[in-house]
């Protein structure tokens, strides 16, 4: 538990609106990277660091994080405790990357978060230049939810580990869930040195967590090794692992083995085989935050009802999430930026017997947009490639030039809502989706038009 006893206390500072702590933030930039930890450090000095207090995993690494999140977050949700979280990045609306028990806080509570931070981004500007958005929102978080009395908190890493400003935070369980290609220009062109920079989150006295393997998973065994942190390793032939057993519309079937036994038959909400492995790793940090409550004297009360009860409730927007009732009927979003990611979306629309599909793709730049579009090619989609309004996204004719280096066919359009209307006329049938993938911001603008969500 934190310090904090109150769960509806404001912070202490004049009371801004929501559209105004959000102008505030969007002045920073959205896509704005400067990574380092000097500043966010800052910010939480100023703040008598709010982030001491508290408990629970920071979770790291290349794709999963935010499903291994879910699984965990809904499971501990069935036990009765209560969680905060810090999804990211946010689909529509700020107010997303500050939750409870997986509800986004509410537009007040949001606000007056970043208000409680703006003098103390002041004082920093002035000794060290100004915050970037993720900075600022980082610091906003960890103070709202510091004063919202939780038992535990899941944080995922921004981007690496070692320089992202969540890794300020020490709350005594470190997960990386797997070490693939990514952001290269940051964190380095092989495996083995992006797992070094996420390796980083691995703090003296912490339990580890990790389903990477190979080259990736070196650094990650050398640094628990240097800090003598205990390490769980989740996968094939390790102590936590799984067999799938059924994939459809309705989640994933799996036989799961833990050091404690077997959980056969357990149902995955979430879709897609590959959930099995962020399963996996989910168990894993289950046990590792079980372990760490322990030597504080304490117990989750985390029980296989609440992993069975859990895991076949959780839900994550805007990954393999299927959303109906709209205009543009059936619609699966996923935000599949990366060649890992694409290699698992196109594995699991082939277990859903996806084939000829309409897809709507976007993507950011520096990406590694052709090996992304490879990986779904087999699959012969039907694209139709677009961009949100942002100058750091590719132009959809960049896009379709890509394609039609690897396959025929293709069209182009200015905008999500647009390429989401051509997408729709090419579906053979109604019950057929239409897939949207290849940037979250992406996902996100096509959610926002299909939920009718807003910013403000």
């Amino acid at each position: 538990m934190t310090a904090s006893s109150s769960r509806t206390r404001a912070p202490d500072t004049t009371p801004i609106g929501y559209a105004a702590a959000v102008d505030a933030l969007r002045s920073r930039g959205r896509f704005g990277i400067s990574l380092g930890l000097q500043r966010v450090t800052a910010l939480l000095d100023e703040l008598d660091h709010p982030e001491r207090g508290l408990r629970g995993a920071l979770v790291g690494g290349t794709n999963g994080k935010g499903s291994v999140v879910a699984l965990a977050l809904a499971v501990l949700g069935a036990a009765g405790l209560r969680v905060g979280s810090m999804p990211k990045p946010h689909l529509v609306a700020y107010r997303e990357r500050i939750a409870i028990d997986g509800r986004s806080v509410s537009a007040y509570r949001f606000a007056a978060a970043v208000a409680s931070v703006l003098p103390a981004i002041d004082a920093v500007t002035a000794r060290l230049g100004a915050p970037t958005e993720f900075e600022a929102l980082t610091a906003a978080a960890f103070a709202e939810l510091a004063r919202s009395d939780l038992d535990l908190v899941l944080v995922e890493v921004g981007l690496g580990g070692r320089l992202d400003a969540t890794n300020v935070l020490d709350p005594g369980v470190a997960v990386i869930t797997n070490v693939q290609h990514d952001h290269e220009r940051y964190l380095g062109s092989t495996l083995a040195a992006i797992g070094a920079e996420k390796a980083a989150i691995i703090k003296p006295g912490n339990l580890a967590v990790s389903g990477a393997s190979s080259r990736g998973l070196s650094p990650i065994r050398d640094r628990c090794t240097a800090l003598r942190v205990p390490l769980r390793l989740a996968g094939s032939r390790r102590p936590y692992r799984a067999v799938v057993r059924q994939a459809d519309w309705d989640g994933v079937i799996l036989d799961a083995t833990t050091p404690a036994g077997v959980l056969n038959g357990l149902r995955v909400g979430l879709l897609g085989g590959h959930q099995a492995a962020n399963a996996t790793v989910a168990l894993a940090l289950l046990d590792a935050l079980r372990e760490d409550a322990a030597r504080r004297g304490a117990a989750l009360g985390v029980d296989e009802s609440a992993i069975r009860r859990g895991f076949a409730a959780a839900t994550w927007p805007g990954r393999m999430e299927l959303l109906t009732g709209s205009s543009f009927g059936r619609v699966l979003l996923d935000g599949a930026h990366n060649p890992a990611g694409a290699r698992a979306l196109a594995a699991a629309l082939g277990e859903l017997g996806m084939r000829g599909f309409p897809l709507v793709f976007g993507a950011m730049r520096g990406k590694r947009v052709t090996a992304v579009l490879r990986a779904l090619a087999p699959l012969e989609p039907l694209p139709v490639f677009t961009a949100v309004a942002d100058p750091g996204a590719h132009r959809p004719e960049t896009l379709l030039r890509i394609w039609r280096r690897i396959a025929v066919g293709g069209d182009a359009a200015s905008d999500p809502a647009t390429a989401m209307a051509r997408a729709a006329e090419l579906r053979r049938s109604a019950e057929q989706p239409v897939v949207v993938a290849g940037s979250l911001y992406l996902v996100g603008a096509v959610r926002g038009m299909l939920t009718g969500e807003q910013e403000v």
